[in-house]
């Protein structure tokens, strides 16, 4: 585990228990530096989604036990928010909870001959017992065409939610030529 690991892993056992508190679930934490500064970043999330109210009391919760635990010791700044309509998912039960969504996947190496795959998730299945891989869950997902992709868990670098979103009176942009 590297030094960023380590303090990812020391962050997500202080916001954990903070999440649980307020009734919302830690989805992802960023610790980046951007224009010279450092940020903190925790994404939340909840059935019906995240309110202001929520990510001010989970900033304050969390602040709090940075403050008494300081296990970054320099200045930060901590920002609460939802994972936004693209959620990263990363946990095995994001993949069963979110089956039937639009997904967008990366990958380590080519499966199938690409490093992204965009379609339906269909939520996790698990090879036989004693088969190569068999405790490497696989991804699913249906393509446009139909076709069905397993990724494996393990070569996934990146995988979000990929929402269909339509022109408010469904009118493409940009002229009416096709």
């Amino acid at each position: 585990m590297n030094m960023r690991e380590g303090l990812t892993h020391q962050i997500e056992e202080l916001a954990v228990p903070a999440c649980e508190q307020a009734g919302v679930e830690l989805v992802d934490i960023e610790y980046v530096r951007e224009s010279g500064r450092w940020f903190l970043r925790l994404y939340i999330d909840k059935l019906g989604g995240v309110t202001l109210d929520d990510c001010q009391l989970v900033h304050e919760d969390v602040g709090r036990r940075l403050d008494e635990n300081d296990p970054i010791g320099h200045p930060y700044t901590l920002e609460v928010a939802s994972p936004g309509l693209d959620r990263p998912l990363k946990r095995e039960a994001d993949f069963e909870r979110f089956a039937g969504e639009p997904v967008e996947v990366r990958t380590t190496e080519p499966v199938e001959g690409n490093r992204r795959t965009r379609g339906r998730l269909l939520g996790l299945t698990r090879p036989a017992q004693g088969s190569p891989g068999s405790d490497d869950p696989r991804v699913r997902v249906a393509l446009v065409d139909g076709q069905v992709v397993e990724v494996p868990l393990s070569v996934i670098s990146r995988a979000r939610l990929a929402p269909e979103l339509d022109p408010p009176n469904g009118k493409r942009k940009g002229g009416g030529r096709r």
